[in-house]
């Protein structure tokens, strides 16, 4: 049985927010992942990669794990962590939960110039998004274009809800960790910016799910 440990976790468990939505607006931090499974049972969680490092030290060899890990509802809303550990499996399940306290709300919409119709599963404006040398660029593209980007982008944007993107990519884009990060820093970085309301229509945006 969940003992919430927050505020939030307490109000979701007696009812009084039934919505992922509900919960972000409270403006409380989300520190529980038992509030994002009764919230969000949806997620699909997808294990991007999982590293083994050794080190010698002086009572010997030491092994430990590296796992990078997405989810996503498919459906504006996604989350990435990377985690080490010694252990598989303990080292993946840390890793899934703490993609799901990093969910952010993807910001979608149709800014290609090919069309203006919606609804807007692209990207509503060029966006870069960096991690190391990696650096990541995604352009929006017509329905029906797909997701012209690297294995490791496309898993990223497909929990995220976006089925047609234009990308480009610049730096060590052989690193999983760093193509990963970058495309998911480009979704972050759709959210700093400030659209007026007439073009927010224009390029049919929306953020998050669709209730």
């Amino acid at each position: 049985m969940w003992e919430p440990r927050t505020r939030l976790g307490r109000m979701v468990r007696e009812g009084k927010i039934l919505t992922y939505e509900e919960a972000l607006e409270t403006g409380y931090p989300i520190r529980e992942v038992e509030v994002v499974d009764a919230l969000l049972p949806d997620l699909t969680d997808d294990v991007l990669g999982v590293n083994m490092i050794q080190r010698m030290t002086d009572s010997g060899r030491r092994v430990r794990f590296n796992v990078l890990c997405v989810v996503g509802n498919g459906d504006g809303y996604v989350g990435l962590a990377v985690c080490k550990g010694k252990e598989v499996s303990s080292t993946i399940k840390k890793a899934i939960d703490s993609a799901k306290l990093n969910l952010i709300p993807v910001m979608r919409g149709n800014g290609s110039w090919e069309s203006s119709e919606g609804p807007g599963n692209s990207v509503p404006f060029k966006v870069t998004g960096r991690s190391g040398s990696t650096r990541i660029t995604l352009l929006p593209a017509p329905s029906g274009k797909g997701l012209v980007i690297g294995d490791y982008g496309r898993r990223v944007l497909t929990l995220a809800g976006i089925t047609d993107v234009w990308s480009r990519s610049k730096g060590q884009t052989r690193s999983t960790i760093n193509f990963a990060k970058a495309t998911f820093n480009a979704l972050v970085e759709l959210n700093k910016t400030r659209i007026h309301d007439s073009d927010r229509d224009r390029l049919h945006m929306k953020s998050g799910r669709e209730l």
